[in-house]
């Protein structure tokens, strides 16, 4: 099981006071001592903007078929670390990095590495909705088209297996004609998580995938995360803890750019290691 670098200055604590989470989901993950290596992985990964450095020396290892939950204050560096899993932060003026990055033992930052294989592989879905203004149908086949695919019904039935995986298919199967733009928030978001699948990759990356939601299409949301485990390793940036405890099997904390603990969340959450993570769970500070 992969361990957060120690901060200086604190020391292990013994059990904390209960967190006020509801219990993690009931199905957990495969320990990460039977997978044959990690999914997803870093080693003493710095990056910059500019002279401003927002990672500092990560080193996490994340299993196959899990969830991981990286949670944290505003500003910690959790959507910068997810980022560089698929290169995203290259889009940004003034990025330099350190260390290394690697998806399924391939290094992620090396001058060689196909960008845009590399972004099929491991899919991204953002904080809010962005359906593009074309139909259902076309709006899941962008990223089919745009590697090649070009066999009307190879196309159509990679697209009905995007939108099955996603939990959509029997709300839009009669209207794959209409604008993506008339569905509701969480089938947008669903819908775009289906655009990810039907290139299938390995690993979906989620940014506060449910923040913009109402209650419902965020349950919605997190029944699909659990369930789309089976056939994807999955890592989600979450401000909600409760969420976290939820939906995750393992949750890494971060604070100030610095990994500061990560372990299974049950355990996390009811008996963490650290000061710092003991006093971010139970409010004391973010």
């Amino acid at each position: 099981m992969t361990v957060g670098a120690s901060v200086p200055g604190t020391a292990p604590r013994g059990p904390a006071r209960p967190v006020p989470v509801e219990p993690a989901h009931p199905n957990p993950a495969q320990p990460a001592e039977s997978v044959q290596g990690p999914r997803l992985s870093t080693r003493d990964f710095s990056l910059y903007y500019g002279s401003h450095q927002a990672l500092k020396s990560v080193t996490l290892g994340i299993p196959a078929n899990s969830v991981t939950a990286i949670i944290g204050p505003s500003g910690c560096g959790k959507s910068t670390l997810l980022r560089a899993f698929n290169r995203m932060n290259d889009l940004i003026a003034g990025v330099r990095t350190e260390g290394e990055v690697t998806v399924s033992g391939i290094a992620v930052l090396a001058p060689s590495t196909d960008v845009v294989e590399l972004r099929r592989r491991v899919g991204m879905v953002f904080q809010r909705p962005n359906p593009f203004p074309k139909t259902i149908f076309e709006n899941v086949a962008f990223g089919l088209r745009m590697l090649g695919l070009k066999d009307k019904g190879e196309l159509e039935a990679r697209v009905e297996a995007g939108l099955r995986h996603a939990a959509l298919w029997e709300e839009v199967r009669d209207r794959l004609q209409n604008s993506a733009l008339q569905l509701s928030g969480g089938q947008q978001q669903r819908l775009c998580i289906a655009r990810c699948l039907a290139v299938e990759p390995e690993v979906i990356l989620m940014d506060e995938p449910a923040s913009a939601l109402d209650p419902t299409a965020t349950a919605r949301i997190e029944e699909l995360v659990v369930e789309l485990k089976a056939r994807y390793t999955l890592v989600m940036v979450t401000h909600n803890m409760q969420q976290a405890a939820r939906v995750s099997d393992r949750t890494v904390f971060m604070l100030s750019g610095k990994l500061i603990e990560v372990d299974e969340t049950q355990k996390l959450f009811t008996s963490p290691r650290e000061k710092l993570t003991e006093d971010y769970i139970t409010g004391r500070f973010g």
